[in-house]
């Protein structure tokens, strides 16, 4: 059976500029997503933390905010797609989606069908009103109350479709945590450095979510470090997401003198996205994806922040964002050759 070694930080804290000792961990949706992605495939998914720590999930992660049900997240991506055809030109912040309630868009959309609109005449009107609140910097029933932009809906009506999301993505974010809890990895992880050469050797893979954890303790990790030229040196697919590509800084030198990854496309968490999280706004002690570049990364991001995004480059599979999660999940699926 194919083995993935799933490395997870077990950090609990990051020192932030303005808040030392923050609270930090693994990404939950990232890590429940591909773990559970993994396992459907057919392969034997080992949870590994640094010191045999069990990991905790970021706090800031559990938030409703970035556990809207997949239906609604796809909606509004329809939607924000209608202000400007060229991806270049959209800008949609972390802000944008969490504050402004344009996430409510197929909710409200479904309000007005059941008032009598057509699909397509609803998804017009809440573009309309979306388009509006993004330019403006305004909330959603905001614009549409006062804009006479309703379709007959009663401004009550409106408000409890941006309520009825907030209690659903609470629901998502709650089984979420309950699933991870329930598996056993997760509870009682292996140590990396307590596994030996044979030992790393025998995985086909490693993966790492992120996270803000893997910037404490898997950045500068020798038992990292050990693992990582284990496998490339067999070309196994070596992938992270969103902050797990701290663990390539783990990387050993080459025998040219040069990083393992020298000259590899990479992305990762990209600059403008950890300027837009609350985390980051407290201030990074350092920023990944200009590490990435110094160590001798070749970094590819994605044209606007929040995309999804994945970069294979030879057995190096990098994701962006915690968007990008199924995408690179599936790209590990299919380097392995599993189901």
């Amino acid at each position: 059976m194919t083995r993935i070694a799933f490395v997870v930080s077990s950090a609990q804290e990051i020192d932030l500029r303005d808040s030392p000792g923050h609270p930090t961990g693994y990404w939950a949706e990232e890590a429940l997503k591909s773990y559970e992605r993994f396992v459907s495939a057919g392969a034997d998914v080992v949870v590994i933390t640094p010191d045999g720590r069990p990991p905790v999930a970021d706090p800031y992660g559990l938030e409703p905010i970035f556990h809207y049900p997949d239906k609604d997240r796809d909606y509004f991506a329809s939607v924000y797609r209608t202000f400007h055809h060229d991806p270049d030109d959209i800008r949609i912040t972390l802000q944008h989606t969490t504050e402004l309630e344009l996430v409510a868009s197929r909710r409200i959309a479904a309000l007005l069908v059941g008032a009598g609109s057509s699909d397509q005449e609803a998804h017009q009107l809440v573009s309309l009103a979306a388009k509006t609140a993004w330019q403006e910097n305004r909330k959603l029933v905001d614009v549409m109350v006062a804009e006479g932009l309703t379709g007959g809906l009663s401004e009550v009506a409106l408000r409890a479709a941006v309520t009825e999301l907030d209690e659903a993505s609470s629901a998502v974010a709650k089984e979420r945590k309950a699933r991870l809890d329930a598996i056993p990895g997760f509870n009682n992880p292996v140590a990396l450095s307590s596994l030996g050469e044979e030992d790393l050797a025998g995985f086909d893979a490693v993966f790492a979510p992120g996270g803000h954890g893997p910037m404490v303790d898997l950045h500068d990790n020798p038992d990292v470090g050990r693992l990582l030229a284990i496998l490339h040196e067999k070309e196994a697919p070596i992938a992270s997401l969103c902050h797990g590509p701290a663990l390539l800084l783990s990387a050993p030198e080459r025998h040219d003198g040069q990083w393992l990854f020298e000259g590899y496309r990479i992305t990762s968490y990209t600059d403008d996205e950890e300027q837009q999280n609350h985390i980051g706004m407290l201030g990074m002690p350092w920023l990944l994806a200009d590490a990435l570049q110094n160590a001798g990364g070749i970094f590819d991001d994605a044209p606007y922040a929040w995309a999804s995004h994945v970069v294979v480059d030879r057995n190096l599979i990098t994701g962006q964002n915690p968007n990008s999660t199924e995408a690179t999940a599936d790209a590990v699926v299919k380097a392995l050759a599993l189901a």
